[in-house]
C-alpha cells in the first residue's frame, strides 16, 4: 500500500486548502485512513479520521467545525477540508493508513503512511 499526499500550499488566515490522499492497492476500503500533522518544533499530532465506509469521522477538538474529513472509495482517495485556516495550522500533514480498525489515533497504531504535504498559514 503506498499513500500519497498533496494540496498543500501557502494561504492566508481564513482561507480554506482541501488536502488528498491517494491510495494505492487493491483493498482500499479495508483501511481506516488518518490525518497527522508535524508541526516545527512539535511531536506529530493526530488530527483526524475516517472509517473504513465513510460513516464516521472524528476529529480533534481544535479543528472540529473547520475541517472536515471525507473519502471516494472508487476513486481511492480521502480528503481533509481545512476551512477558516489559523497560523496555528501550519504544518505538515501526513496521512495514514491501517487495517486495525476504528478508533487508532497514535502514530504507532498506523502501519502505511504517505510523504507529507506542508501548509503554511500566514497572516
Amino acid at each position: 500500500v503506498q499513500l500519497q499526499a498533496s494540496g498543500g500550499g501557502l494561504v492566508l488566515v481564513g482561507d480554506s486548502l482541501r488536502l488528498s490522499c491517494e491510495v494505492s492497492g487493491r483493498t482500499f476500503k479495508a483501511y481506516t485512513v488518518g490525518w497527522f500533522r508535524e508541526a516545527p518544533g512539535k511531536e506529530r499530532e493526530f488530527v483526524g479520521s475516517i472509517s473504513r465506509n465513510g460513516v464516521t469521522t472524528s476529529l480533534i477538538n481544535s479543528v472540529k467545525g473547520r475541517f472536515n474529513i471525507s473519502r471516494d472509495n472508487p476513486k481511492k482517495t480521502v480528503y481533509l477540508q481545512m476551512n477558516s485556516l489559523k497560523p496555528e495550522d501550519t504544518a505538515v500533514y501526513y496521512c495514514a493508513a491501517d487495517t486495525t480498525g476504528w478508533g487508532i489515533t497514535k502514530t504507532y497504531e498506523y502501519a502505511y503512511w504517505g510523504q507529507g504535504t506542508e501548509v503554511t498559514v500566514s497572516s
